[in-house]
């Protein structure tokens, strides 16, 4: 059984507001309706516990052979959502880190953002971790691994410059991705 996102997770996502720490949002961006609990266990070195509560929280719905979770059964296993809209959010607060967002939504655009954090954030103190990283993103060719990587990126980025900066990144990549098909 495969874990997806639900709609609470995508605005989660997408809103400025934080509800999620760091290491459950990047749990979130893994969920895509492909990989198994198990393999996010794996993935984010979980013993189970952040996956389960995600899923009794409303954030991972549990999909079954790889089809969509029906809607009345997403919507009873999901606590209701906040009422704003994500897309009205990132139009009334378009800058992060004192930067316009005015970038077109891809796969090639996040991994420019990624390399760049790489630049920014690794090269002169951690050149290997840096190159670690980089090496990473010249392989990742879909959004699955691309994210995994953004993940372990900003793990790296808040242990050095705190959950806040983490944050900030976060809000970005999640302003870059393309949606989800």
């Amino acid at each position: 059984m495969q874990l997806q996102k639900s709609d609470k997770a995508k605005l989660e996502l997408s809103s400025r507001l934080r509800v999620l720490n760091l290491r459950e949002r990047s749990a979130l961006f893994l969920a895509d309706g492909r990989k198994t609990r198990h393999e996010m266990l794996g993935l984010l070195q979980d013993d189970g516990s952040m996956v389960d509560k995600l899923i009794t929280d409303g954030y991972l719905i549990v999909v079954a052979g790889g089809g969509a979770a029906s809607t009345a059964e997403a919507r009873e296993s999901a606590p209701p959502v906040l009422t704003t809209e994500p897309a009205r959010l990132v139009a009334e607060s378009p800058t992060l880190g004192g930067d316009n967002f005015e970038g077109k939504r891809s796969l090639a655009t996040t991994r420019m953002f990624l390399f760049d954090i790489c630049e920014r954030m690794f090269v002169r103190k951690m050149p290997e971790l840096a190159k670690h990283f980089r090496d990473q993103l010249r392989e990742a060719r879909d959004r699955e691994s691309m994210m995994a990587i953004a993940a372990d990126i900003i793990l790296n980025v808040e242990e050095i410059a705190g959950a806040e900066r983490a944050d900030g990144l976060s809000q970005r990549i999640a302003m870059l991705l393309p949606p989800e098909p």
